[in-house]
């Protein structure tokens, strides 16, 4: 169980390599088979290449983010906590401004560009990520986003340049609720994150609360049949590949955010 203190700054790598084999689960339940954290890992040791300036234009404020109203989100209305890293082969784009590349709101860039704020999981990679103290709830339609750095060919959104991920939710973070992603080679892709712009930005106007404007892609709990979660999961289901010399790091899932759209503390 984690702590209800927000500790942005705890990261736990798991570097073991996650088969691009992971099953896809059906929309329900799946008993999590997560290890004991493991000791943390250096990532500068292991070659990781930092994400130009992360976070540099999120408007940060006392107690939060700077909203498009030019109020202020709670910065819990964000991910707060980075549970588990487990990077898959040919991952590590941002890794090295872990947990703070994923914190806060996301830096969309629009239709025609995938946003560098972001970090790679890697071929089968997953991460597990906290609100705490806040959580998720349901409420009337979709309740949270994810933000991946997905862009259309032309602008065109039938054409998406996408790596996909898996959706997954829980309320004590050992218990998962899993969202039906169906990858494939057009979309659409159902349940999967990752295929869809991303308009909101620091700076731009456009809320990142607002799932009618941000873009990504957003979850609503009582699909599921869920009344909250305090855990997101994502899982790679990219169909990218690991080659090259040297290796790449910037293969399958990347994340940029996730947004609390209906908050136990709005």
């Amino acid at each position: 169980m984690v702590s209800s203190s927000i500790r942005a700054s705890r990261l736990v790598v798991v570097f073991a390599l996650a088969g691009a084999g992971a099953g896809l689960a059906a929309c329900g339940e799946d008993a999590s088979d997560s290890p004991a954290d493991p000791p943390p890992v250096s990532l500068g040791d292991a070659g990781y290449v930092d994400a130009p300036e992360p976070d540099a234009d999120k408007a940060r404020v006392d107690g939060g983010f700077t909203s498009p109203d030019g109020g202020v989100i709670r910065a819990d209305r964000f991910v707060t906590e980075v549970v588990r890293f487990t990077p898959g082969p040919c991952a590590g784009f941002g890794a090295a401004a872990m947990p703070d590349v994923v914190l806060g709101p996301p830096v969309g860039g629009g239709a025609l560009r995938g946003s560098l704020d972001v970090v790679t999981l890697g071929i089968g990679g997953e991460i597990v990520l906290s609100f705490e103290p806040n959580e998720i709830v349901d409420g009337p339609g979709d309740d949270f986003i994810v933000f991946e750095n997905a862009f259309y060919v032309g602008g065109d959104p039938s054409r998406p340049v996408v790596d996909l991920g898996e959706v997954s939710v829980s309320e004590d973070g050992v218990t998962w609720h899993t969202y039906a992603c169906t990858p494939g080679d057009a979309p659409p892709y159902g349940a999967c994150a990752g295929w869809t712009a991303v308009y909101s930005a620091p700076g731009n106007g456009v809320s990142p609360v607002d799932p009618a404007t941000a873009g990504g892609e957003a979850y609503d709990l009582s699909a599921l049949g869920l009344a909250r979660a305090r855990f997101v999961r994502i899982r790679d289901v990219s169909t990218a590949t690991c080659e090259g010399t040297p290796k790449p790091n910037t293969a399958g899932f990347d994340l940029d955010a996730i947004a609390i759209v209906h908050a136990a503390n709005p």
